[in-house]
């Protein structure tokens, strides 16, 4: 189900015809009703450029659509799973970050939507938990990529992957001094299932992320050695609230799921440019 406001149906158009798939359009602060086992909520736009472009509807995709989903749930006895985010950190003062950090989160920033809608998100999680025994899965997913990424997404392995290859200049942001961590998506996509699947009593929230923390410049240098790119480096002002570093804990998903990430950094950039260059780009 998707209301296909930042994807595509060519990301799917592999899949149609398939007798095990359907795609429903259907905005989830919307109301839905189906009969379903099993719900993952990965609902909502994940990069600044897109969730600032309709704040309001971005604070109502993550709390609204929750309650929907979280009803849903309740009214099916359906397993869900919230997809929730890395940025529940805010610009973090602990490093690495565990899933015990509260974070530091500016309530009232133009990242607020996001960051505060996915904090809602998981108290509303929880709630359900707790007074109506809803069977919850909440994961926290640091910055996840990989192909049939949107080329104008905004994030900055694409921002920088397009632009090597348009032999554009690469926008850093900052002095190219702060740090992510990349997972890729198989990778994520499996710690998604095994949370899923998890019989143990264990609802979250959990890590899914890469312990391979980057700089920007370095990853910038990354994709223009990965590209054989000629272009040069830019260098911009961070935008307000913007984490300086972020590096995720993953003890519990490794000790309760048996998860750990696989894809080396440059196995998947390199897959993830392959796509890139498969495509048209404007």
């Amino acid at each position: 189900m998707d209301n296909f406001f930042t994807g595509t149906r060519s990301n799917i158009a592999h899949l149609i015809g398939n007798p095990f798939f359907e795609v429903m359009r259907h905005d989830i602060t919307f109301p839905f009703y189906v009969e379903i086992d099993e719900i993952y909520n990965l609902a909502c736009p994940a990069s600044p450029v897109l969730y600032q472009v309709d704040p309001v509807q971005t604070v109502k995709t993550s709390v609204v659509g929750a309650i929907n989903m979280l009803g849903l749930a309740k009214r099916t006895k359906a397993r869900i799973l919230q997809a929730s985010t890395s940025e529940v950190y805010g610009n973090p003062i602990v490093h690495p970050q565990p899933e015990t950090y509260w974070g530091n989160v500016n309530p009232i920033g133009e990242r607020a939507c996001y960051d505060e809608g996915k904090r809602c998100a998981e108290t509303l999680f929880y709630d359900y938990y707790r007074q109506h025994k809803v069977d919850v899965r909440i994961v926290r997913i640091f910055n996840t990529y990989g192909p049939r990424m949107h080329p104008n997404d905004g994030r900055v392995i694409s921002n920088f992957i397009v632009q090597a290859i348009q032999g554009r200049d690469i926008t850093i942001y900052g002095d190219g001094s702060q740090t992510r961590s990349f997972c890729y998506v198989d990778d994520m996509i499996d710690g998604l299932i095994k949370m899923m699947a998890n019989d143990q009593g264990f609802i979250g929230p959990i890590n899914i992320g890469s312990t391979e923390e980057l700089k920007m410049i370095t990853l910038a240098e990354a994709v223009l050695k990965l590209t054989n790119s000629n272009s040069g480096l830019v260098f911009k002002v961070l935008p307000k609230d913007d984490p300086f570093m972020r590096k995720p804990d993953i003890s519990q998903a490794s000790n309760i799921l048996k998860w750990q990430p696989s894809v080396s950094l440059t196995t998947g950039l390199k897959r993830t440019i392959e796509y890139f260059r498969s495509i048209q780009l404007d």
